[in-house]
């Protein structure tokens, strides 16, 4: 071979080489490199597409996929009549970057739909967090200024009437999907506009999705699914991002398609699958301060609409009162989540959270309350390698004195870390029978018998 053809066979393979190093860029890539160049000319066509789209028939505009389609031949045709020369990777990313921002919730967009990703956190423009396995990873997706991201806030909360300005600040609200979303912005968010976007997957976890995770045992779900078809009031405990909302949801999916369940929520989160289920919202105040529908307003409404089960996304300040007579006037089966580091403590927080309610109860009252209503806590922890996992299934007794008295029956035990960092350790049966074994068997489910004999699992 002569050195001419050696020298083209090099130059060969290295335009080959070249050609497949751009198209493994991944699309974050693209953003960061051509930011520059492209930003200004991804404006003006996003512009011109949104003024085109206004002459767009209704019918189109309420199908995601046709709108696409719309956008990507608009957008195309642009770049046509204009004769701007761009590369086909970078029209691509011209064309994902104007559809996101039209239909989507803009540069978030991918990140949403990634079902690895778990949470989402927007810092202001320049940096976005994600939770992956568990982990804080941060990425390369950046808005524009703090206007653009009012703007993608201002797309999630309008739909559920909800608002965000100066005069109210924060908010909570959701996505189509059922995500909770929180946004706080500037004066109060000093890095600009915030988001914290929780995900929930677009198929609700099962009680064999937990059990994968390593969040609970078979022998402990087979017991949480007898407590919940015998009308069992149960409270989920745990920290923030623990999993309560998940647990919740998977004991939700016990209830008997026949029973007539009312949700109650400050953002509708459950997605329970039964027919017969009633999905109530809170409402914040209006511009002027008033109309304001609160948790307790609700829970006292849903008593009046016969249901058979009321389950309270998260009980926060006084409508643990209600809750708690609700429990004890003839609603059981009752379920609800609570912030708490262990069982213990999520009884002084109700305490606590009944005395909000501005009724001046002595302390013993209140816990006689709180023995009588409630039959089981489930406390949930995160731990530091990003699992999940329930920690104590706890019967609350009864009163004994001045003093509520909780028995575990469950209970993981964290015997060190391995060399990944994974978390090691083992569930425990505790080997006691719970006082209302008797209200299991009275529903006609029999437990194996050596479900309460202490075992490690």
């Amino acid at each position: 071979m002569s050195l001419l053809q050696r020298l083209e066979k090099q130059k060969s393979l290295q335009q080959e080489q070249a050609e497949q190093q751009e198209l493994s860029l991944t699309r974050r890539d693209l953003r960061q490199q051509n930011r520059g160049q492209l930003q200004e000319l991804t404006l003006n066509l996003h512009k011109k597409v949104i003024s085109k789209l206004n002459d767009t028939s209704e019918d189109s505009k309420e199908n995601p996929d046709l709108l696409a389609q719309k956008i990507e031949a608009l957008v195309n045709e642009l770049l046509d009549e204009e004769n701007e020369n761009i590369a086909r990777t970078q029209r691509q990313l011209i064309v994902a970057e104007i559809i996101d921002e039209t239909i989507g919730f803009g540069p978030i967009t991918p990140l949403l739909n990634d079902p690895n990703i778990s949470e989402v956190m927007v810092n202001g423009p320049n940096q976005v967090y994600v939770e992956r396995d568990g982990k804080l990873v941060l990425t390369g997706v950046k808005f524009r200024d703090n206007a653009h991201v009012l703007h993608i806030i201002e797309k999630i909360v309008a739909p559920i009437g909800r608002r965000i300005d100066e005069s109210m600040p924060m908010v909570d609200a959701r996505l189509p999907d059922g995500s909770r979303v929180n946004a706080i912005i500037p004066p109060l968010a000093l890095n600009g506009p915030t988001v914290t976007i929780r995900k929930f997957s677009k198929d609700p976890y099962t009680v064999d999705d937990l059990i994968k995770f390593g969040t609970i045992t078979p022998q402990m779900a087979q017991f949480l699914e007898a407590c919940v078809k015998s009308r069992l009031n149960i409270v989920v405990s745990g920290g923030t991002g623990s999993g309560k909302t998940t647990t919740l949801n998977v004991l939700s999916s016990f209830i008997p398609a026949d029973e007539r369940i009312v949700t109650i929520e400050d953002a509708a989160e459950l997605q329970l699958r039964q027919e017969h289920v009633i999905t109530l919202e809170s409402r914040p105040p209006n511009i002027e301060g008033k109309g304001a529908i609160t948790i307790r307003d609700l829970v006292r409404n849903s008593l009046r609409m016969r249901p058979e089960r009321i389950v309270v996304g998260e009980v926060r300040s006084g409508e643990a009162l209600d809750m708690l007579q609700a429990m004890n006037t003839g609603h059981d089966g009752s379920l609800t989540t609570g912030h708490a580091n262990a069982p213990r403590d999520m009884l002084s927080r109700l305490e606590t959270m009944v005395l909000m309610a501005g009724m001046d109860l002595p302390v013993r009252a209140i816990r006689e309350q709180i023995s009588s209503a409630i039959d089981l806590i489930i406390q949930q922890n995160r731990f530091r390698d990003g699992s999940r996992r329930i920690t104590h299934i706890t019967e609350v007794q009864g009163m004994e004195g001045e003093v509520i008295i909780l028995q575990d029956l469950f209970t993981f035990r964290q015997t060190g870390v391995d060399e990944n960092g994974r978390i090691k350790g083992s569930f425990q049966s505790t080997g006691i029978r719970p006082k209302f074994i008797h209200r299991l068997e009275s529903s006609g489910i029999k437990l194996p018998a050596d479900i309460f004999s202490p075992s490690i699992f």
